[in-house]
């Protein structure tokens, strides 16, 4: 008995801390994430499955990135054909548990890891912008950048997309800002 009041008080700790794998993230987004504990779990393996078949099957001739809300599932990058364009939906789309997926693929030679920094450098400072706003919490909206372009994922209202999307806009070098958001109202 003593041994499992301790297990349950070290999983507690750690889920609070956001430290244990899994644990921590389902511990950290059930409070604010929209999504149930079970839906994170099912994005993370949409993400993880999709990403992993991908490079199998492509290894370095292609640069693709799976970003999974609410089990829907949003493909970025850049790949050297239509066919393969295609190709990568299909196995997006065959991955259990997604219901559905905008193709943001772009066909054409893979972006340089200057751009892919300027990509997360874009990410970080939207981050920090929605973190200080009032009008939308940063944790209620997912933000992928590629090639400049700012894609926004989440369960908001259409008030909280807005705010999330005038907030992305003001960022330097953002080409154009993209939404893929499910709204809840």
């Amino acid at each position: 008995m003593r041994f499992g009041t301790v297990i349950v008080a070290w999983l507690t700790i750690l889920s609070l801390a956001g430290c244990a794998s899994g644990i921590g993230k389902i511990g950290s987004y059930s409070a604010i994430d929209r999504r149930t504990a079970g839906t994170v779990i099912e994005d993370n393996a949409i993400e993880s499955k999709a990403n992993n078949h991908i490079e199998a099957k492509y290894q370095a001739t292609v640069h693709v990135n799976v970003t999974s809300f609410n089990r829907f599932a949003l493909i970025t990058g850049e790949v050297p054909s239509d066919e393969i364009k295609t190709q990568v939906a299909r196995i997006v789309g065959s991955v259990p548990n997604v219901k559905g997926y905008a193709n943001e693929l772009t066909v054409g030679a893979l972006s340089k890891f200057s751009s892919r920094s300027s990509d997360a450098f874009i990410t970080s400072s939207i981050k920090s912008l929605l973190n200080k706003s009032t009008k939308v919490q940063a944790d209620q909206v997912r933000v992928t950048t590629e090639n400049g372009i700012v894609y926004l994922m989440g369960l908001t209202t259409r008030a909280e997309a807005d705010a999330a999307s005038d907030i992305a806009s003001t960022v330097r070098d953002v080409k154009k800002v993209l939404r893929v958001f499910e709204y809840i109202n």
